[in-house]
This record gives structure tokens, C-alpha cells and sequence, in this order.
């Protein structure tokens, strides 16, 4: 029998020890323990004193099968981006500042130069959300994955003060809807897309189906912090489950949220997307996010200036209303 160890049976833990030392400088909160530890430390000392009665929230997520088309493309940075943005999207939904994120890469077999690519994603998707990197794991795992594959997950923790947590509780008949703009289908609906559409389509339109999804973290908590709890009922990240389970999961029972699908124009892609698969609009508007990645439910009264203030960042639209209805979601 020929004489084996780790490496020959295909994990190089030198090439990883290697990767993690290259990838320092990414890891942007500040270092409380001189020497390696088996979990990362986080100081909430001083972010604790800005809050009455903090409440820590967290979320984690994956890009899912988007990351099929990033491997084909080899398009890596991009759904770096999206792992910070699916999960720090989630958080704001609460009213939450994100404050950390840790990310986890399984692949089979480690390839610094495409690992480097995606923690430079993960890197200015966290730029673009005032949020540190705080630590990760990378799992080598030859027989579970190809050579060339990877797998992301991302884990992120936030704080918001209790009494200012966005639940949706506060909502009423009247408050509008406000739409903010994505950047294409974000990191959803992807296997689907490879349904939909053919090879050659994949590669026309792969500029549009590989954007980054679109990080609101910044203008949200600006929002946040202008307005009170009274004016911003509810925000909701447009992602698996769309509009019909995602945008609804915040509303209390006895109301429904009427939307007005033609007070927006969808990205192209998604029309592309319906034509090629025949897909229908129950089938559209449950699984992508139709150009639309976050609403925000506000006052009536407030809505126009919030309006112009949101389009200060992205194309935003007033697309309808709360009202009184059994049903959660009436599209029209």
C-alpha cells in the first residue's frame, strides 16, 4: 500500500495556514487577544454605552446557487459582496447597525488566488455596511465538492435598542409602501434562472444575472436615525420567497399590503427570465425580487419626503399601500 497523509488525500493544511496569514488585512476589528484563539473576540464595551437597553440581533445566509454561474465565469469578488449583503440587509430589517460578520468557504481543493477574491468581496460589501470581518472559516473538503468548487455562508451580528426594534407591530390601513430599487436578481431565484434559460443565454445575459446584490445599510440607518419609530413601520428584504412570503412576513393579521406592480419597471433580466421560462406572475413575484430588494412601510404623512430622501441613494417608488385585508399580499 502506498504510503499516504493528509495532503495526499487531498488537504493541504500549509497552502491554508498560507491563505489565512494572506488574508489578515482583511480582518478589520480591532484585535483584543495578542495570540490565536479558537473564536473571535468582539469588544461591545464602548458600542453598549450608546444604547439604553441593546439588544443583540443576528442573522446568517448563503448565496445559493448564484455561485454556479460565479464558478463558470469565474466571477468570485461579486458573490463575496452578496454574502455580506444578504446578510446585513436582514438585519436592518429590525432596525439593527450591523456590527460584525464572520464568513465560512467550503471547497474542494483551495485556490488562494480565487479564496483571495471572494474575502475582497466580503471585504467591500462589509466597506459599504460600516461592518467589520471579524473572523471565518475556510474547510478544504476534497470528495464532498470538485476541485473547482466552493461553497459561502456568512454569519452576521447586529445591536439595536429594544424599544426602537422595526417588527411591524405599529403598522396601519394607509401607510404607504416604498420600494427601493435592485441591482438585478440579487442572490435568489438562480436555480430557476438555469432552468429558464439555455447556455448560450446564461452567457448573454450573465453581466445582468452576476450583479452584486445591493447593500441599503447605510441609507436605512440614516433613515433610522431621522425618523421615529411612529413613521417607519416596517422593512422588509425582498429575497427566496419574494413578494408573496417575504414582503408579507412582516404584516400583522387583518391587513394585506396592496402593491401596484406598474408604479415600478422590473430590470430587463426579469422579463427575459418570464418570456424564456413561460412563467407566470404568481410564479415571478414569489421567487424574484422583480427590481425591488427592500421596502419600507411608512406613515402617509411622511412618505413623499422619505421618498426623495431614499432616492438620494437608490431609485426608490411609492408602490402601494396597507390596507385592511385577509389576504396578506393583493398584486395588481
Amino acid at each position: 500500500m502506498a504510503k499516504i497523509d493528509y495532503k495526499r488525500s487531498g488537504v493541504d493544511v500549509e497552502k491554508a495556514d498560507q491563505f489565512i496569514k494572506d488574508i489578515g488585512p482583511f480582518v478589520t476589528a480591532k484585535k483584543i487577544n495578542k495570540v490565536s484563539a479558537f473564536g473571535s473576540l468582539f469588544d461591545f464595551k464602548n458600542i453598549a454605552k450608546n444604547y439604553k437597553n441593546p439588544v443583540i440581533v443576528s442573522s446568517t445566509d448563503g448565496v445559493g446557487t448564484k455561485l454556479k454561474l460565479a464558478q463558470k465565469f469565474k466571477a468570485h469578488q461579486g458573490v463575496g459582496i452578496d454574502l455580506v449583503a444578504m446578510n446585513v440587509n436582514d438585519i436592518i430589517c429590525l432596525g439593527a447597525k450591523p456590527l460584525f460578520f464572520l464568513d465560512y468557504i467550503a471547497c474542494g481543493k483551495l485556490n488562494p488566488a480565487v479564496l483571495k477574491q471572494i474575502i475582497k468581496g466580503v471585504s467591500l460589501g462589509l466597506s459599504q455596511s460600516n461592518c467589520s470581518l471579524l473572523g471565518g472559516e475556510t474547510a478544504e473538503m476534497p470528495g464532498m465538492y470538485k476541485a473547482d468548487e466552493y461553497d459561502l455562508a456568512g454569519f452576521c451580528v447586529g445591536v439595536a435598542e429594544k424599544g426602537k426594534i422595526i417588527n411591524g407591530l405599529r403598522m396601519k390601513a394607509g401607510d404607504k409602501v416604498i420600494g427601493i430599487s435592485s441591482s438585478g436578481p440579487h442572490s435568489n431565484g438562480f436555480s430557476l434562472i438555469r432552468k429558464a434559460l439555455n447556455k448560450e443565454e446564461i452567457i448573454r445575459y450573465k453581466n445582468s444575472l452576476l450583479k452584486p446584490t445591493r447593500i441599503y445599510v447605510k441609507p436605512v440607518l440614516a433613515l433610522l436615525s431621522s425618523y421615529r419609530q411612529k413613521t417607519i413601520k416596517g422593512i422588509a428584504h425582498i429575497t427566496g420567497g419574494a413578494f408573496y412570503n417575504k414582503a408579507t412576513k412582516i404584516v400583522p393579521q387583518g391587513l394585506g399590503l396592496a402593491i401596484d406592480k406598474k408604479s415600478w419597471r422590473p430590470n430587463n433580466i426579469f422579463r427575459k427570465i418570464q418570456k424564456k421560462g413561460k412563467l407566470n406572475q404568481v410564479q415571478m413575484y414569489s421567487v424574484f425580487n422583480m427590481g425591488i430588494g427592500l421596502i419600507v412601510i411608512v406613515d402617509k404623512a411622511s412618505a413623499k419626503k422619505i421618498l426623495t430622501r431614499l432616492n438620494r441613494s437608490f431609485k426608490s417608488y411609492i408602490i402601494g399601500e396597507v390596507v385592511r385585508s385577509k389576504e396578506k399580499l393583493l398584486l395588481g
